[in-house]
């Protein structure tokens, strides 16, 4: 028997979810829940073998939640089942937060079942559509420095503290984060981290 977790927080789909999946034979719905937060307290307390996770919750989104379970639950697999359905959500979803399955949530449900059971058993799951537009996307501009700088950047360290950190110049962090800004296409440096963590570049 395969245990289930559920975590939407639409009630008619979380409900749905449950009644799909509690008429598999070999599918068993251990728990619900609605809110982002309750994803990985659940989890720990009844040990699921899946998780399907929405991305767009309250309190904490999917794929945050999905890197903390995996941290600290790692035998739970996670399938991500949601409607933004973007290209940089799938990056997030399978670098960051290293899920096993990322899907549309207008998928059928016969396929819905089969994709749990695939991840469960350790496949990797991903929508066609969003798995091809990923590979034509170009890749990550950032050299290895410039991701440093610009992870230290996000954490709130200025640029004397960087410069102490990596060992390098003020004026060179001034470079590396202009450099960061431009190669982005950003408009501020803040605009430059939302961009890189989106692409889960960082």
């Amino acid at each position: 028997m395969i245990r289930v977790l559920v975590a939407d927080d639409m009630k008619l789909i979380r409900g749905a979810l449950t009644n799909l999946l509690d008429q598999q034979p070999d599918l068993e719905v251990v728990a619900q829940v609605y809110c982002g937060r309750m994803i990985v307290s659940s989890a720990l307390e009844h040990r699921p073998d899946i998780a399907v996770l929405d991305i767009d919750m309250p309190g904490l989104d999917g794929l945050t939640a999905a890197t903390e379970l995996r941290a600290q639950l790692p035998s739970c697999r996670i399938l991500i089942l949601t409607s933004l359905c973007s290209v940089a959500n799938l990056r997030r979803a399978m670098l960051t937060a290293q899920v096993g399955g990322f899907l549309t949530k207008d998928i059928p449900p016969q396929a819905l079942t089969a994709a749990i059971r695939q991840v469960a058993a350790g496949q990797r799951v991903i929508d066609p559509l969003l798995a091809a537009q990923a590979l034509t996307l170009p890749g990550n501009p950032l050299t290895p420095r410039e991701i440093a700088v610009l992870r230290l950047a996000r954490g709130g360290s200025t640029a004397g503290e960087i410069a102490t950190e990596l060992f390098i110049a003020r004026s060179t962090v001034r470079n590396y984060l202009s450099t960061v800004v431009a190669k982005l296409n950003a408009r501020t440096l803040l605009d430059a981290v939302r961009i890189a963590t989106e692409e889960a570049w960082l």
